[in-house]
């Protein structure tokens, strides 16, 4: 007899490969499904709703700006006016800017109680922006949840073919 085990009692053998099973599978594919549906829903802001108090549909946005009734801020990037151009009546203020509040109190003239409305691509940088402003002092920060491109409160400015002005940098 050799000192050699056998074949089948081999313990350096190399272990198979973890294979995902069914249930592994069905519960990451799970994942991914409802992930992809938050992130598109935040995306398309979805659950967004225009006609709210402190709300205004494209439309109504556009007219009031036009008419003074109200002061109306393109919160967007450069590059997404290039892209598409400024609302007719919109002032482009990038919502980036270290001094935003201070910038736009000067479009105020100083004051924290003209009514200013917040426009961006699809209303979820001007929801989270009205909050902010709000906090600082602002009593009449009026959001324009559309956007831009369109989501969940409407088709927005440049499907509903309203009126823009090509952006030219200072």
């Amino acid at each position: 007899m050799t000192d050699r085990p056998t074949e089948h009692c081999r313990t350096d053998r190399a272990k198979a490969p973890a294979r995902m099973t069914r249930r592994g599978f069905g519960l990451a594919a799970g994942v991914a499904i409802v992930g992809g549906a938050v992130f598109a829903s935040r995306w398309y802001n979805i659950s967004a709703e225009a006609g709210v108090e402190g709300t205004l549909s494209t439309p109504d946005a556009h007219a009031s700006a036009v008419n003074g009734a109200i002061l109306l801020i393109d919160i967007r990037r450069p590059d997404e006016w290039e892209r598409t151009g400024v609302g007719e009546g919109a002032v482009p203020l990038d919502m980036r800017r270290k001094d935003f509040t201070e910038a736009l109190l000067i479009h105020t003239d100083g004051r924290r109680d003209v009514p200013v409305a917040l426009i961006c691509a699809r209303g979820v940088r001007s929801r989270r922006l009205t909050e902010r402003l709000t906090t600082a002092g602002f009593t009449t920060i009026i959001d324009v949840p559309e956007g831009m491109l369109g989501s969940g409160a409407g088709s927005g400015w440049l499907k509903r073919g309203l009126a823009t002005v090509t952006w030219q940098p200072e």
